[in-house]
């Protein structure tokens, strides 16, 4: 048998007929699930009010410099579409809770996460949503996202996350009254 291909090109010859093949087993009414396309899991059914559309479309969560508590430009563009969301949805209590991974004491970093939760919550109500229905609380570094070296990983940690809830927690002046 001439084999003017060798071993490689043969190779390539068989898979290029075998791609072929398959090609065509798609377009014999065989199709695979649209998958980019497909709702996210737990997300399937979001509507308008929800949580889900808070957290999918809003988004929850400003990030801050390395020992600081001053709103950054970007997390200005978080805070007013938080506003504006939580005015049209006055049905939702809002708890603010503040978070650091930056050096200091624990003291400190409780202290630096209760004045984060604090400058989101006087920029919503800056924005004019109503500040009795919203309360702060700092957590220093008890509830980091990662726990990590690297600087773009801990910055993840240095956050405020605000959180929809429906009735006022134990962490709340409005429950202690």
């Amino acid at each position: 048998m001439d084999n003017r291909f060798g071993r490689f090109g043969q190779g390539a010859a068989i898979a290029l007929f075998i791609g072929f093949a398959l090609a065509g087993c798609n377009s014999s009414g065989i199709s695979s699930p649209n998958v980019t396309n497909a709702p996210a899991a737990g997300f399937g059914t979001i509507s308008p009010g929800s949580e889900e559309e808070f957290i999918i479309n809003v988004g929850r969560r400003v990030y801050f410099e390395k020992g600081s508590a001053v709103i950054t430009d970007e997390a200005t563009i978080t805070i007013e579409n938080q506003a504006r969301w939580l005015k049209n949805n006055r049905k939702w209590l809002v708890k603010i809770q503040g978070h650091a991974d930056d050096p200091g004491s624990e003291a400190a970093q409780k202290t630096l996460s209760t004045q984060r939760a604090n400058a989101v919550m006087a920029a919503l109500v800056k924005l004019g949503v109503n500040p009795k229905r919203m309360w702060v609380k700092g957590y220093g570094v008890e509830r980091p996202v990662t726990d990590c070296e690297e600087v773009t990983c801990q910055s993840q940690n240095r956050r405020v996350v605000v959180n929809l809830r429906e009735e006022f927690d134990e962490s709340a002046p409005q429950a202690k009254r």
